[in-house]
Order: C-alpha cells, then sequence, then structure tokens
C-alpha cells in the first residue's frame, strides 16, 4: 500500500557549489579579501588544480592551501563570535611593524581557524568590537547594503549648537563623500568644558565619527563604541577581556546580517 503524500519525504536538493573565497571565509578561514589574494598568488588548489578567481567549489571538495589540505567546517553549523571590550593603544590588525599590542594577542585560539574582526577601531578609539570564526558573517555585517548600526559614547570639547547638531544630522562633505549621524542627543554630564554625546551611524567609513566633530572644528578627546547592532557593550566588562555570545544572541547577530 503507498504511503498518504503527507508522509512523503521532499527529494534532497543537491548541494550548489560556492565561489571559492565566499566557501572559505565561510569556514573561518579568513576574510573574503584575503582569500582572494590567496587565489591571485597561486597558493589555493581544488582537486589538485590550481585555483583562478571565479572558480567554485563544495564542501566536499579537496582544498589546499600551501599544499595544506583545509578542513571545512560543517554547513549549517552557527559561527563562533566574541564580544571584546577593546582598550585604547591596541591595533586591530595581525601583526605590527612597531611592535605594539594587537587584539589578537588576548583571545583563543581556533583549531584550524582564526578569527575575523568585524570592522576595525583605530588605536585611540576603544570599546566594543566583534570577532567570528566566519569570514562570510563580518562580511555581510560590515557590508553598507546591510545598514547594521554603530553607536559610539563621543566626549568632545565644547558644547554643540543647534546649528551643529543640525548639519551632523543632515550630512557634512567628507573628503570621500557625505556623511551624517543618523541620531545625536548629549549624554551625560559635562565634565569642564567637554561634553558627551551619544551617536548612531550605519557605516564604517575610517575615522568617520571623528572628521564629522572635526569638520565643525571640534576636537573629539574620548571615543567609546557601545553597540553594534543588537549587541551591547557590557558594563561589567572590562577593558582587554572577551566574552563568547551565547547561541541566541549569535541567532541575532546573524539576522541582522541575514541575506535577501
Amino acid at each position: 500500500m503507498s504511503q498518504p503524500p503527507s508522509s512523503l519525504k521532499p527529494p534532497t536538493s543537491p548541494p550548489q557549489a560556492e565561489r571559492l573565497q565566499k566557501l572559505l571565509a565561510a569556514a573561518g578561514l579568513g576574510s573574503r579579501r584575503e582569500i582572494e589574494t590567496w587565489i591571485a598568488s597561486g597558493r589555493l588548489k581544488v582537486n589538485g588544480a590550481v585555483a583562478k578567481l571565479g572558480d567554485r567549489a563544495l564542501p566536499g571538495d579537496r582544498i589546499e592551501l600551501d599544499g595544506r589540505i583545509l578542513s571545512l567546517k560543517a554547513a549549517g553549523a552557527q559561527p563562533r563570535v566574541l564580544l571584546y571590550h577593546k582598550p585604547d593603544g591596541e591595533m586591530v590588525t595581525r601583526s605590527d611593524p612597531e611592535g605594539r599590542p594587537t587584539v589578537f594577542q588576548r583571545l583563543p585560539a581556533i583549531p584550524g581557524g582564526k578569527w575575523v574582526a568585524v570592522g576595525r577601531l583605530d588605536i585611540n578609539t576603544a570599546g566594543l568590537l566583534l570577532l567570528t570564526d566566519s569570514g562570510e558573517l563580518a562580511n555581510r555585517l560590515m557590508h553598507p547594503r546591510y545598514e547594521v548600526e554603530r553607536e559610539y559614547a563621543v566626549r568632545a570639547l565644547g558644547a554643540l549648537r543647534p546649528d551643529e547638531l543640525a548639519r551632523l544630522r543632515e550630512g557634512i562633505a567628507l573628503d570621500d563623500g557625505m556623511a551624517r549621524f543618523d541620531k545625536i542627543e548629549p549624554s551625560g554630564s559635562a565634565e569642564g568644558a567637554n561634553r558627551w554625546y551619544r551617536v548612531v551611524l550605519r557605516e564604517g567609513r575610517n575615522r568617520e565619527v571623528r572628521r564629522l566633530f572635526e569638520a565643525l572644528g571640534r576636537k573629539v578627546s574620548r571615543l567609546l563604541r557601545v553597540r553594534y547592532g543588537p549587541i551591547q557593550l557590557p558594563r561589567d566588562l572590562q577593558p582587554g577581556r572577551w566574552l563568547e555570545l551565547d547561541e541566541k544572541s549569535v541567532a541575532e547577530i546573524v539576522k541582522t546580517a541575514k541575506s535577501d
């Protein structure tokens, strides 16, 4: 006797080949840009053939980097995400020619992979820095398409006038195009001649917060990122310390960068 239609299982779709840099980034082996440099320099092979830009691969393919077989994360596995409280004076880079400390020196090791920073904070900016073992997730969280909010606490010299606040909300021409804050409002009490502000923007251009204040002749003396998307910097997390996000928090940040 045949089974009723409700019990029939749909046919399983064969896995789809992905662009090589996307596949390896999703496995936490590096950022897309970094992996593209590996391909361009002939360091990657797929099933014995030297890879070329534009090549595609499946998780089951034999993929080698400099002769070493790479182990890819199982399809559908949830990425790992760290929240790090970056102190002033640390670089968001794996090594610094001047020997300055880097954020990666404090992080736990990942067998067969590495942490990818979600954007950067300059050496004089502190606060929340997200890191993940998924280059694909990092790429999405940084991409302007997804408009992920970044919130900062800013200490600047002097109180901003109403017309200056309006200009920062409406937009100011910088050397790399127009920029503005989605939100800006006073925050906290005055510290002598200094005033604190909370600002929100949806892109991560180099030194953008500082440059917007500097365009008005205002010097920023303290800058702290307090939120990235749905993730807040915990008040009790000391500078130089990290914590790993739980499954619920990871699901929230993945949803923020979910493809259409």
